[in-house]
């Protein structure tokens, strides 16, 4: 690096020993984790187009190459320790790399470009037809070279607008057929509730959030000045501390939970129509200790995250319906109705066991799943909760249409096999009803009405 010295005359900043070493240990460090991106997407490619060769080798097509890759996939995962969902999203990224976007791949070899532009890159061209694709690689890697990934996607976005053949309003239309609403779980019983929506509309509704929390700052800050003008006790009151984030969060959940939609078909003369009078519903499981006020362990919320004890007892004083649920005091697993077919109660009580897919890795919700035999019904196995567990489509179809396999070895507990012969344990999820019995007289506020000791009420 270079300096003025304040005659004009530039200088080079002297580099110490030590700086110079940990310098070179950096380079290298880049060079091997570029080695390593550069190998894996390799693999991961290779294995992708082995699963699709050994699919369609006897012709076979469609639903067979979607086993076999989902197969892959999941034993793929257990060596990286990883979910097999995000594996065969890994897997078919890299084969899009290498496939669709060689001349990009080989920019990523030569270091010309980072991983970064790469992923930015596919991103990008996802909703370029087949005949622009090379075109768009070629002048992609040009605007990749001269900047940061960070700072790319912009110019990367323009130069896709002139490829495409379609107008960008043709393509808007069919982009907000595909809007969304979907729900990420965070920690310490908090989520995020993205939307996939038009431009516009999202623009509006971020702006008249705003514009309503304004206004619920402003009337508070004049009711409380008015009521402090007018007696000693109201200058108790104060104005609305939250912030402008925390207003819109807040009205945001307020609208969609208690406001009724502008086009509401059933809407009558006098009241909100039956659209308006919906109401969201959250499945939470809660021992009778919390309930109680006992302790204050977090509940959860079915198929979500855990939901903090102050929370669970004010949602839990609005409700009228409970469903108990009896622990085995040995197993900690729900006591088991054995009949043809799973009864309404058993579905309650594998839920409240298993409370989300089975298969190692997967969180999907059991309530998004289906109950599967593990020895199959008509192989002789029992509709007993002991040879029945939930999996979700996707590692239902797995265990039928691969060679995974599962047993079950008592206590809920599942074992998973996959075809080349590693075993993954499925341990029974921490029970969120798992508590012990305290036969201690109940605390003088304990609530009135809550379920005894040794059960938990989901409701």
């Amino acid at each position: 690096m270079t300096a003025s010295d304040g005659g004009g005359e530039a200088r080079r900043d002297d580099v110490t020993p030590s700086q110079a070493l940990a310098f070179a240990r950096y380079a290298e460090a880049l060079d091997l984790s570029h080695a390593a991106d550069i190998a894996r997407t390799r693999a991961l490619a290779d294995l992708g187009h082995a699963a699709l060769h050994d699919a369609r080798r006897d012709g076979v097509r469609g639903m067979a190459s979607d086993m076999e890759l989902r197969s892959v996939a999941a034993e793929a995962a257990g060596m990286a320790r990883l979910t097999d969902r995000r594996l065969q999203g890994e897997i078919d990224h890299a084969m899009t790399v290498i496939d669709d976007y060689p001349a990009v791949f080989e920019a990523w070899v030569q270091r010309r470009i980072e991983r970064g532009h790469v992923d930015v890159v596919v991103r990008v061209g996802a909703g370029l037809p087949n005949e622009v694709r090379d075109s768009f690689a070629e002048a992609a890697i040009g605007v990749c070279e001269r900047d940061v990934p960070s700072r790319v996607r912009g110019a990367l976005d323009a130069l896709a607008a002139r490829l495409h053949p379609q107008t960008f309003t043709e393509r808007h239309k069919t982009a907000a057929a595909e809007r969304c609403v979907r729900v990420f779980h965070g920690t310490d019983g908090m989520s995020n509730l993205v939307a996939n929506l038009p431009t516009v509309i999202a623009a509006g509704m971020l702006d008249r959030l705003t514009q309503m929390g304004q206004s619920v700052k402003d009337a508070r800050t004049a009711g409380a000045g008015a009521a402090a003008g007018a007696d000693a006790a109201g200058a108790g009151e104060s104005a609305d501390t939250r912030t402008m984030d925390q207003l819109r969060a807040d009205i945001l959940g307020d609208l969609v939970l208690g406001g009724a939609p502008v086009v509401d078909p059933t809407y009558g003369t006098d009241r909100a129509g039956g659209l308006g009078a919906i109401r969201a519903r959250v499945q939470v499981a809660v021992t009778a200790e919390t309930l109680m006020g006992r302790d204050k362990n977090p509940a959860e919320a079915v198929g979500a995250g855990l939901v903090d004890a102050d929370t669970v007892r004010q949602l839990a004083g609005q409700v009228s319906e409970w469903d108990r649920l009896f622990i085995d005091p040995v197993t900690r697993t729900p006591v088991e109705i054995d009949t043809y077919r799973p009864t309404a109660s058993m579905k309650k009580l594998l839920m409240a066991r298993d409370q989300h897919c089975r298969f190692p890795g997967c969180r999907r919700a059991a309530i998004r799943c289906e109950l599967d035999h593990t020895i199959d019904y008509a192989l002789g196995g029992h509709t007993h909760i002991f040879n029945l567990a939930h999996l979700c489509q996707r590692h239902h179809s797995m265990k039928q249409f691969t060679k995974w396999e599962v047993r079950q070895v008592g206590g809920g507990v599942l074992e998973w096999t996959s075809p080349l012969g590693r075993i993954y344990r499925e341990d029974v999820p921490i029970p969120a009803v798992c508590f012990t019995i305290d036969t201690a007289d109940p605390p003088p506020d304990a609530a009135p009405g809550g379920p005894p000791p040794g059960e938990a009420a989901p409701f």
